[in-house]
């Protein structure tokens, strides 16, 4: 009955408070610093947080031998999977697509929009030409590559490290497209000059024996919007020469072969969507889902 009166009086439940937290309240800043600065450093039983210059010593190699054991054994693990791949050829090539393309020049997107009038409008597209073009110029070529049969691929045996000759692809191969004769690309003109290469991919032979060609047409609109387009080198086709690839360690010198596509005839003041295809053996051109692999799409947009 006493102990139920007792509750009855207290009817809160409030608790006791504990004799730490009753000295940790009656203390004071000033206690309480001298309490940390003597856990810090205790002069008496010279200890730093409570541990001796001993025991600081043996934690700290423990930990010292534990990381230096888990990066060797991080580092042997990373040297036997490098021992597996080779710096020269991918190890898996089965995933690789056929080659998606691209054009130069390449500023302002895939839209081609200048006034023929005015010089400001198409001069950066033809400054960019000219430094792209600077590694095919005949005098650099003749210097690093040398001349290859034409219509064949160029297989090259030796070790796999061993430096891989590259085939010449002159600038002056262009034509009308080169910027040897016409140094403005015909941009002063309204008939621009497009570069279109194939991206690089190591042991890649396309077309299966049979040179890749390509070829251009309006996207969508009306077909008479683009009238006539000349192509260079020849007829607009890849050499197999030029195939296959080694990779950038062992084939220093080589420069990807182009096909200049000379739009001479389009229509004025209007915006011409242009699809332009690789066709051949192997080569896909018509998934949507990949607006890259083996065709581009582009504007131009010619004023007067």
């Amino acid at each position: 009955e006493n102990k139920h009166e007792e509750k009855a009086a207290d009817p809160g439940g409030a608790r006791e408070e504990t004799p730490a937290a009753a000295a940790m309240g009656s203390k004071t800043w000033r206690e309480l610093a001298a309490e940390l600065k003597l856990f810090l450093w205790n002069p008496e039983e010279r200890t730093c947080m409570g541990r001796t210059a001993r025991s600081w010593g043996l934690i700290l190699l423990f930990y010292a031998v534990f990381y230096t054991c888990l990066a060797g054994m991080f580092a042997f693990c990373m040297y036997v999977m490098l021992l597996t791949l080779s710096p020269y050829t991918p190890t898996y090539r089965d995933r690789v697509a056929p080659p998606g393309v691209m054009i130069r020049p390449h500023l302002n997107g895939f839209n081609f929009a200048f006034n023929v009038s005015q010089r400001s409008t198409w001069q950066p597209y033809v400054d960019s030409m000219h430094r792209f073009l600077q590694a095919y110029d005949d005098k650099v070529q003749e210097e690093k590559n040398i001349e290859c049969v034409a219509g064949r691929y160029f297989i090259q045996g030796g070790p796999e490290g061993e430096e891989k000759k590259a085939c010449r692809f002159r600038r002056s191969l262009l034509q009308s497209c080169s910027g040897i004769g016409d140094p403005t690309f015909g941009y002063s003109r309204g008939q621009p000059c497009i570069l279109l290469k194939m991206n690089r991919i190591i042991g890649y032979r396309p077309g299966a024996g049979v040179p890749v060609s390509v070829d251009c047409k309006v996207q969508k609109g009306n077909e008479s919007d683009l009238r006539s387009v000349d192509f260079y080198p020849g007829n607009g086709t890849f050499d197999l020469m030029y195939y296959p690839y080694y990779g950038k360690m062992t084939h220093v010198n080589y420069t990807s072969p182009l096909v200049a596509m000379h739009f001479t005839d389009v229509r004025r003041n209007s915006v011409v969507p242009i699809q332009c295809s690789l066709n051949g053996k192997g080569i896909v051109n018509d998934l949507h889902s990949d607006r890259f692999l083996g065709r581009i799409i582009f504007t131009l947009s010619i004023g007067k």
